[in-house]
């Protein structure tokens, strides 16, 4: 008799979905889908959370008004992946997004806030993000308090990676005319 492993049964956003009108999982829970698979994300603790609510008020202030500031919302990249970023600037859309989530070509800057998560964001989210070729990818590690910005997507890595720090200044890619000093948001 030939021996069978075991395989993981992945699921993609249509699947997806119907879980999540289905109520499978509880209201608290915290679940992104990356590759298919289904994975608990760490509850989001006081530094992480004030880090985010300074992103928000910083870079909405200094965004074009048309901008939209997203928080914790989800981001389609293609059929198996729909994760949730802390905090994003996306292109401006007529219904804010109302009738589909956005997609990487819709993203200006993306922004993970990393403490316990440093890892995986420093490797599958980066991973994932420059494979679908999100265009500015911000990591705000918190554990070494610095900034490291991702630019330039080329496959699975970004060609440009730069590490700034509480006295560094940062111009953004998408939106030039937007610059901020690192000590604001660190």
């Amino acid at each position: 008799m030939a021996t069978v492993n075991p395989t993981k049964h992945l699921t993609n956003l249509d699947e997806w979905r119907r879980l999540g009108e289905a109520n499978i999982f509880p209201p608290e829970s915290r679940v992104e889908l990356i590759n298919g698979e289904i994975l608990d994300m760490a509850p989001i603790g006081f530094n992480h959370s004030g880090h985010i609510n300074r992103l928000n008020m910083l870079l909405t202030k200094l965004a074009p008004v048309q901008v939209i500031a997203s928080i914790q919302n989800p981001l389609q990249l293609g059929d198996l992946s729909e994760p949730e970023p802390d905090f994003m600037l996306l292109k401006p859309n007529a219904d804010f997004y109302s009738s589909r989530h956005p997609v990487a070509d819709d993203v200006l800057l993306l922004i993970e806030v990393a403490d316990s998560s440093l890892a995986y964001d420093q490797n599958q989210k980066l991973r994932l993000y420059a494979l679908h070729n999100v265009p500015e990818y911000w990591l705000l590690n918190l554990n070494d308090v610095c900034l490291e910005v991702y630019r330039k997507p080329n496959g699975e890595v970004y060609a440009e990676k730069t590490t700034l720090y509480s006295g560094d200044n940062i111009t953004l890619s998408q939106l030039p005319n937007i610059s901020i000093q690192v000590s604001d948001i660190l």
